[in-house]
């Protein structure tokens, strides 16, 4: 297999991880990918380094975590690099799909924060319904028990006016049969008055 020359495999890197640059205090730093090809034991220490890092910031095994996220990042771009420096079309490859998978998670991240956004939307939403179904309660109830306070004076109304009209009824019909007996009395002594003077003298 042909080896590409070091100028070539410099540029082809820049191209895959173009510098770093930052400042500290007065100084300005540039930090460059390093086109030195790497060993096993470079492997090894890639992974015992990226295990101390994952513990000392204490990153989460499980779930979502940004330092557990940014420190495989980092490896994969390492390890990129390591491949690169021996195969450039590897290496371009490994670009493409770690490219892929990084817009891919984007993807769902977005549609994670949409989803949240949507459900906090949805939660809002029921809890003003739920504010303005305890009002119309409280309301529903109110005219309940004013309702209620007008049945109950209505039934009060009407037994006092049922009584009224028993105690009337019953002295209608006591004074119905006081005039019934005072006129069969009174009809009586007519009668007997009319046969007396109607019956012929005694000689």
């Amino acid at each position: 297999m042909a080896t590409l020359p070091s100028s070539l495999r410099r540029l082809r890197l820049r191209n895959l991880e173009p510098a770093r640059t930052w400042t500290e205090g007065s100084d300005v730093w540039i930090q460059k990918v390093s086109s030195a090809p790497a060993t096993r034991l470079d492997v090894i220490n890639l992974q015992e380094k990226l295990d101390q890092q994952l513990q000392h910031r204490q990153a989460r095994e499980t779930g979502i975590c940004p330092i557990r996220e940014e420190l495989y990042a980092q490896c994969m771009d390492e390890l990129i690099r390591q491949v690169t420096v021996n195969c450039a079309e590897r290496g371009l490859l490994l670009l493409r799909v770690r490219d892929e998978l990084r817009m891919t998670i984007a993807a769902y991240q977005a549609l994670y924060e949409s989803s949240v956004a949507f459900g906090l939307r949805k939660a809002l939403q029921a809890e003003v319904g739920k504010a303005n179904m305890e009002v119309r309660i409280q309301q529903l109830e109110a005219e309940a028990k004013e309702l209620d306070r007008q049945v109950a004076e209505w039934k009060n109304k009407c037994e006092v006016n049922e009584k009224k009209e028993i105690d009337r009824k019953a002295y209608e019909e006591k004074k119905h049969a006081e005039e019934i007996a005072y006129f069969t009395r009174s009809n009586k002594q007519l009668k007997a008055q009319l046969e007396a003077f109607l019956a012929p003298a005694k000689k």
